[in-house]
């Protein structure tokens, strides 16, 4: 294994200006010359510190507005020639080019600059960076004796590196690793953003150009996580992968206070019940088991919102994923144990510190906190054969303005409410979905049949081995009756009230059967099929 070579020579030039002058400080304190371009060259200079222009050594100015300043031999020579080659540094002898052994640079704010809502395609195009992707390149395919870094989270780390005789081959194959995933994700952004404008966009630079939701090519980089023991079944392997923006309020945001790692169907589980926790305002719990809410409830705290969810399927809850839109105090901690629930994963905002220690003693309960920020992912993804298929998400809750009272009879308020929640549920339940629902809680949930009707059926056979009465209840169906047969089983079962998109070509016929079987009946206009 060769030692680590003697650091002499380190080039800096960063948009982010986080911690580089206390870097270049340290740098220089250790004996190594600086290299600096522009504004960089400039704060380290008035700093105090001794800093070399990068024209200096190339021996021409920036030029071009500043798109050519480090595309020369003096540069890209001093990153890529291999020391352990003599023909090479007899090449950098013969042409007085020195070795540069640090490389400190981040790009131009692309990302910044066209989330800006007044960005120009001009505008755009001038913060494409080229010498920096350039220069990190060279540095990452010369590895082995040219360290690079492109976060200042990294800086504490190569100074102590080099304090302890200098960055470490391991250290600096992972420094390159890391900028050839960011130059992807750098040329990606850019190719999303180029490929989602229109045909004659390039004919007016000075303009802000509108944007297609759906670029010609579309670039996608996660980073792991995990690896996970396997994935939906034992023979299946598995890994965890965040978006490296994580969307506030999302899933990807977790933090976990205990237990064992969350499993490939935990994390999928985990995800639905915190997608519908989310959509209600009032405390909440959901129960998930298998991708569906088996319960769901709101109440006038979270114990009472998690024993009203429990009761609505008991038997389905076990070993289930739990999730409160408040956070997880004693008081819910206790319920659970009274009720004997296993639980898989539970979920909150918060876990207050009384909480935690009584989840102490069960060492399997992998407990989370997630921010409860409202946030949602921009975009859906599915994956098939061979492709992806890329949808917006469904963010759309119950619009008002939408809503059509359909029947004779009118809704009264208290069956409006029960209507609203049983709408709500219903989004996050498989398609087919028919939620029977009264006073805040769920009574019976039908999921993920082929025909609506065995959906309905379900839902109520749920009901009743539960033991609870659907005498009164609302009913939301995810999608539209096609026939009447599906009204009259949950009327059959004691509905009193449905909620339902509407759009059938027998909706004249669905209608007519609501006000023969004398129950009120609202269209909302909106669809939520959820595969």
């Amino acid at each position: 294994m060769p030692l680590p070579l003697p650091m002499t020579t380190a080039l800096l030039s960063v948009s982010d200006k986080t911690g580089v002058v206390d870097f270049a400080r340290a740098l220089q304190q250790r004996g190594v010359r600086l290299l600096s371009t522009g504004g960089t060259a400039k704060l380290l200079a008035q700093a105090g510190l001794a800093v070399t222009e990068v024209a200096e050594v190339t021996g021409f100015p920036e030029m071009l507005d500043g798109r050519v300043k480090t595309l020369h031999p003096r540069i890209h020579g001093g990153l890529l020639a291999r020391r352990d080659l003599p023909e090479h540094m007899a090449a950098l002898a013969a042409h007085g080019i020195a070795t540069i052994d640090l490389l400190v640079i981040n790009l131009y704010p692309f990302a910044q600059a066209i989330a800006k809502a007044d960005c120009t395609l001009a505008e755009a195009i001038e913060n494409i960076d080229i010498g920096g992707p350039a220069m990190l390149r060279a540095a990452a395919k010369n590895w082995p004796d040219v360290g690079v870094v492109i976060e200042p989270a990294d800086y504490a780390q190569v100074l102590a590196e080099i304090d302890a005789g200098g960055l470490r081959r391991a250290t600096k194959f992972k420094l390159a690793k890391k900028v050839f995933a960011h130059t992807a994700a750098y040329d990606g952004m850019i190719a999303n953003y180029l490929s989602a404008l229109p045909a004659g966009a390039e004919d007016a630079p000075d303009a802000v150009p509108a944007r297609q939701p759906y670029p010609d090519t579309y670039t996608l980089q996660l980073h792991k996580t995990q690896d996970m023991r396997y994935g939906e079944n034992p023979h299946q392997s598995a890994a965890f992968y965040r978006e490296a923006s994580v969307a506030p309020g999302t899933l990807s945001a977790w933090r976990q206070l205990q237990g064992k790692a969350l499993s490939f169907n935990n994390i999928a589980d985990a995800d639905a019940a915190w997608e519908c926790v989310k959509a209600f305002e009032q405390p909440a719990c959901v129960i998930v088991k298998h991708a569906n809410p088996c319960g769901v409830a709101v109440g006038a705290s979270a114990v009472q919102a998690y024993l009203k969810a429990l009761k609505t399927d008991p038997t389905s809850a076990y070993g289930g994923i739990l999730a409160l839109n408040r956070p997880l105090d004693a008081a819910v901690v206790e319920a659970i144990n009274a009720a004997r629930q296993f639980v898989e994963v539970a979920m909150a905002p918060s876990v207050t510190i009384e909480a935690q220690a009584l989840l102490a003693a069960k060492a399997n309960l992998r407990l989370l906190e997630v921010p409860l920020a409202g946030g949602a992912n921009a975009l859906d993804f599915k994956r098939v054969g061979g492709g992806m298929l890329l949808q917006s998400a469904d963010a759309i809750d119950m619009v008002e303005a939408g809503l059509q009272v359909v029947s004779r009879l009118q809704p009264s308020p208290q069956q409006l409410a029960d209507l609203r929640f049983a709408w709500t549920v219903a989004k996050f339940v498989k398609s087919n979905a028919i939620v029977f629902c009264a006073d805040g809680m769920t009574l019976g949930v039908g999921a993920g049949q082929m025909s609506r009707i065995d959906s309905a059926r379900i839902a109520a056979i749920k009901a009743g081995n539960a033991g609870l009465s659907l005498t009164g209840s609302a009913v939301a169906s995810d999608a539209f009756f096609p026939f009447r047969d599906g009204l009259d089983v949950v009327v059959d079962a004691g509905a009193a009230c449905v909620i339902q998109p509407g759009g059938s070509v027998r909706d004249a016929e669905v209608i007519a059967a609501a006000d023969e079987r004398g129950v009120v009946m609202l269209f909302t206009g909106t669809r939520h099929f959820r595969h």
